[in-house]
């Protein structure tokens, strides 16, 4: 619940006192006050610190169940105080509820509700309060909350399927490694016993395993400290723009990865620019807001030099095919959009199709990638097991 802090003067007279209580609204502030006593010459909605706030996180799935909510209530007549007041008493996540508590309380002081999200970066990404805006100048809030619902719920399930696809790969990859790595330190070292007192000349295909294992075993370690290192050292070296931005652009170069990031990050783009200028948000500010929502620098760069462009007089097709940092069917379907004066049906049209041609590639590619990983680690477990075993066969045939 907010916390108001008050100066009143008392009814019957004398110096006026100050303090702090709770109250769902400023109105209900002063009526307890009244009802006190007390006639409210100051009251103000106190707002949460800095620290408190930089802790207010709400994740994707939280975010877009809050989304649809708030729309829903919104769309039911209620006012923007009643709907969080509803959503929080109803809601069993804490983080959620005192995220609410801070935005009623900043609502409360005089704060509009897009400026209240907008000091929650952590919880609402920057096109949000954009839009929220947009909402509220319009008189369309809860129109433009539910397709801030919709267009989160479609990346949250774009976002699962590509995860899902991955997990039968990476899972067997994983144990395969494990399984691996546990026979060429346990198994193997166990066998060159046997193997050294047979005094024979071991197979070509042993003695590579052999080797094999001894490396693992005696540099196992400093390897994965070195990777460690590695590691540590490029997470710094990350922090520096220019060579972030070289690996960025190394991303998008890679043979297949490449193309699904650079698909991606076009995708959210175009559906976010699409939900903002349809929402009425002027174009400069769609394409600042929009350019947040994609993870790669080169191409927020490339959406930054467009809007440059667009500043000085061009066109936003032409601009951003400039770039070239964008997929063909993005500037076509943008060009048509402008010529017939439906941007946002053309923008909206293209995060479609890169979204569908993203999920077919993706399929089709983990079909292939999952047997390809059993066919590489079967291949690599049939070797460690035939160097193991043609010795054996080789001492049994001298027995014989």
């Amino acid at each position: 619940m907010p916390v108001f802090h008050y100066t009143a003067v008392p009814l019957a007279g004398g110096r006026p006192v100050k303090g702090t209580l709770d109250a769902e609204s400023a109105r209900q502030a002063r009526a307890t006050l009244r009802d006190r006593g007390l006639l409210a010459a100051e009251i103000e909605a106190q707002r949460s610190g800095t620290a408190e706030r930089s802790r207010l996180r709400l994740g994707s799935s939280l975010l877009t169940r809050f989304s649809r909510q708030l729309s829903a209530l919104l769309d039911a007549g209620l006012t923007v105080d009643e709907a969080l007041t509803v959503l929080a008493d109803q809601s069993d996540n804490e983080r959620e509820k005192r995220l609410i508590a801070v935005l009623r309380g900043d609502i409360a002081s005089g704060l509009s509700v897009s400026v209240a999200m907008a000091a929650l970066p952590r919880s609402f990404p920057s096109f949000y309060p954009t839009l929220v805006k947009a909402g509220e100048e319009s008189g369309r809030l809860a129109g433009v909350m539910q397709r801030l619902a919709v267009y989160l719920e479609e990346r949250a399930e774009l976002i699962s399927r590509v995860a899902l696809a991955f997990i039968y790969p990476a899972v067997v990859f994983v144990v395969s490694a494990l399984v691996i790595v546990g026979m060429l330190t346990w198994v193997v070292p166990q066998m060159v016993q046997v193997f050294q007192g047979a005094r024979q000349t071991l197979p070509l295909m042993t003695r590579a395993l052999l080797a094999i294992s001894a490396f693992v075993s005696d540099w196992g370690l400093w390897m994965l400290a070195a990777a460690a290192v590695a590691g540590i050292l490029f997470a710094i070296a990350m922090r520096r723009e220019a060579f972030r931005l070289r690996v960025h652009a190394l991303r998008l170069d890679l043979p297949v990865f490449g193309h699904f990031e650079r698909a991606a990050n076009t995708a959210r783009f175009s559906s976010t620019l699409a939900i903002l200028v349809g929402s009425g948000v002027p174009l400069l500010s769609a394409l600042a807001a929009a350019e947040g929502v994609m993870t790669n620098r080169v191409q927020r760069a490339a959406a930054n030099a467009a809007a440059a462009q667009v500043r000085e007089g061009m066109g936003l097709s032409r601009a951003l095919a400039m770039t070239r940092q964008f997929p063909p069917i993005l500037i076509h379907l943008t060009a048509s959009g402008e010529a017939t004066g439906r941007l946002d049906r053309m923008l909206e049209r293209a995060a479609q199709e890169l979204s569908r041609e993203l999920s077919r590639r993706i399929e089709a590619f983990t079909t292939l990638l999952g047997p390809a990983v059993v066919l590489l680690m079967g291949g690599v477990v049939l070797f460690i097991v035939l160097a193991i075993l043609l010795p054996v066969f080789e001492i049994n045939q001298f027995v014989k």
